[in-house]
């Protein structure tokens, strides 16, 4: 005796509606995870180990060091330097945060260009210790950012966007390019790389001025960050399917975005982000286009090698793919030719959070 039409119809729309539930699981997750890691990185930036110096070779810059140290509870590494050439000269090298110089007329020397909000922190300290000693404190930023970046943080939306063409080509290239060979796919990802890269030069040079110069170092930096995303995100795709955007979300953006320094950086921040920064792609960038363009190039060799991994890294993950791909028709020769109905699901997983 076959089931009644309406019997098929409500078992129809069950099935459809634990389908649809089964999918919104994706979107939850990622609601999760931005949760922890944003308001873990951003919600309490507080000092710790923030290098700074007091400029002084006397009994009284001996003391002010001492005292600061033991008040700050371990929100400062204060010492002295000798004279201020020396503390302007290691700001400008990247060794401290800012440099203290009592007297009558008391000054600070900061780097803005190496954090806009770490030196805003640390003027904040001394502009107090200023005040006790009831004196206006002149604040000299050594290291200005380019004109076209007051705040500080261009170079931290150039990776939002570098970072978003990516990880959305990711998608595109693992859900209706997954009918292609994987030799189609890299080539794919490495042409994208080169769109999204070119693009992101425009921004940070003829657009809106991020840079005033180093553009060129920039762009080739923009290139390895990218390059490395989109074949890390490709290569994975062969083994998450639908799960691949939660997966390079959780890597380059939840994972990259907080520990890259470009908010906040890793002396503002908790052990776990502050340990991220040391090797993440999205800090290799954001400290590499820093050191190219303000420090002389400062730290640069370091940042690229970390980029270089992460590139590595992917053309690796690619290798393994490309074996498993292999192993999956070997068992079933049809596999490689995917229904469009598949494709299309993947596809609207992917993209469509």
């Amino acid at each position: 005796m076959s089931a009644s039409p309406m019997a098929t119809a409500h078992s129809g729309t069950g099935a459809q509606l634990r389908h649809v539930l089964g999918h919104l699981l994706t979107p939850l997750l990622m609601c999760i995870g931005m949760g922890l890691a944003y308001l873990g990185a951003f919600h309490a930036p507080a000092p710790h180990d923030l290098r700074v110096d007091v400029v002084g070779s006397g009994p009284s810059a001996q003391v002010l060091a001492q005292t600061l140290n033991d008040k700050g509870d371990g929100a400062l590494d204060v010492r002295t330097v000798g004279d201020r050439a020396t503390a302007r000269q290691q700001l400008e090298d990247r060794e401290i945060y800012g440099a203290y110089v009592p007297g009558a007329e008391p000054e600070l020397l900061v780097a803005s260009a190496g954090s806009d909000t770490t030196a805003t922190v640390v003027e904040k300290v001394f502009t107090g210790i200023a005040a006790q000693q009831g004196a206006p404190l002149k604040v000299t930023d050594v290291v200005p950012v380019a004109s076209g970046d007051p705040t500080g943080q261009g170079l931290f939306f150039l990776l939002v966007a570098l970072s978003i063409g990516s990880y959305a080509s990711v998608a595109v290239i693992g859900g209706a390019g997954a009918v292609l060979a994987l030799r189609l796919r890299a080539l794919l990802a490495v042409g994208m790389s080169l769109v999204v890269s070119a693009i992101g030069a425009v921004f940070a040079g003829p657009l809106f001025h991020l840079v005033d110069q180093g553009l060129a170092g920039v762009w080739a930096m923009s290139w390895l960050y990218s390059a490395g995303i989109l074949l890390v995100g490709v290569g994975l795709h062969t083994f998450l399917k639908r799960w691949t955007t939660l997966g390079v979300m959780v890597l380059f953006v939840m994972l990259n975005f907080t520990s890259s320094g470009g908010i906040f950086r890793p002396e503002l921040q908790s052990g776990f982000f502050a340990a991220l920064h040391s090797f993440w792609n999205g800090a290799g960038f954001i400290e590499g286009a820093r050191g190219h363009v303000y420090f002389e190039g400062n730290g640069v060799g370091r940042s690229v090698l970390v980029l270089a991994l992460w590139f590595v890294a992917g053309a690796a993950v690619m290798g393994a793919a490309a074996l498993a791909e292999a192993a999956r028709r070997g068992k079933q020769p049809g596999a490689a030719v995917r229904g469009e109905d598949a494709v299309e699901e993947e596809l609207e997983e992917a993209v469509g959070v």
